[in-house]
């Protein structure tokens, strides 16, 4: 695996975005991984590198460069929530998030590493809605679209993540937890009938005793089996819309554990 952290030029400064690439010289097809509220850490460099160990090149940029690039510490939830993270998830824009989607497939088109012509884009928790910004800004490149607990993909904003679901062209797949205040089962809803109403490839899943982050290894919340489940169903989806030079496990439906919708 190749590995490097790369300053990307935008409109706004230099974004650090981590680059990681499978061995081998050949092209690998490219994921875009839009970071939760907590910032770029290790944690999620780990979860790149297990992305890129199944083939494929990522990029995982630093989108709080513009206030400096602050982490926080996620042993301090649920119990105290840092508010100049909570001001950053809503500082951070789809506008400036689109902006930066910009300059990372520029540069990605200009790395022979990289095989752009299909891209696949996920985000956790505050980067789920950029995803799907993403897959709206580029949606002849954007191929597979994911959002792992997204929070506020629904408002009155011309924006909002449900209503850019117009523009998607790529297959969707959003996970849902129960007990998240930040994505309540209206918000579920009201992306369903998105994906109906543009006729749109993908699902919209509510999962039962999850809570929102759920999907890290290092969060107190983490829920093992929801997590692996969302990561064979991402997978899944770029083998069927990106290809890959490895070989993952599939996720039937049938593997859904029982009672979940």
């Amino acid at each position: 695996m190749l590995k490097r952290v790369q300053n990307i030029a935008t409109s706004s400064g230099r974004m650090p975005t981590h680059v990681l690439h499978p061995d081998g010289r050949s092209p690998a097809p490219v994921i875009i991984f839009y970071m939760d509220a907590l910032g770029l850490r290790a944690e999620l460099v780990q979860m790149a590198s297990q992305m890129c160990a199944a083939g494929y090149y990522v990029l995982l940029p630093n989108l709080f460069y513009r206030a400096g690039g602050p982490s926080f510490d996620p042993s301090t939830l649920p119990d105290y929530v840092d508010p100049k993270m909570e001001r950053l998830n809503v500082e951070t824009t789809m506008a400036m998030v689109a902006e930066d989607t910009r300059a990372l497939v520029t540069f990605a088109i200009a790395d022979e590493l990289a095989r752009d012509d299909s891209i696949g884009v996920i985000g956790y928790c505050m980067g789920g809605r950029h995803a799907i910004t993403a897959a709206a800004t580029f949606p002849d490149r954007v191929k597979a679209a994911a959002s792992i607990h997204g929070g506020r993909l629904v408002s009155e904003a011309a924006d909002s993540a449900h209503r850019r679901l117009a523009d998607v062209k790529a297959e969707v797949f959003f996970a849902f937890a129960d007990q998240d205040p930040a994505a309540p089962e209206v918000h579920l809803e009201m992306i369903r009938r998105q994906i109906v109403l543009h006729g749109l490839s993908g699902q919209a899943r509510l999962l039962h005793g999850a809570l929102h982050g759920f999907a890290f290894p290092e969060r107190f919340c983490h829920h093992e089996q929801m997590a692996e489940y969302c990561r064979a169903t991402w997978y899944d989806m770029l083998e069927r819309n990106l290809g890959s030079s490895a070989v993952v496990g599939r996720a039937p439906d049938s593997a859904w554990p029982r009672g979940e919708r």
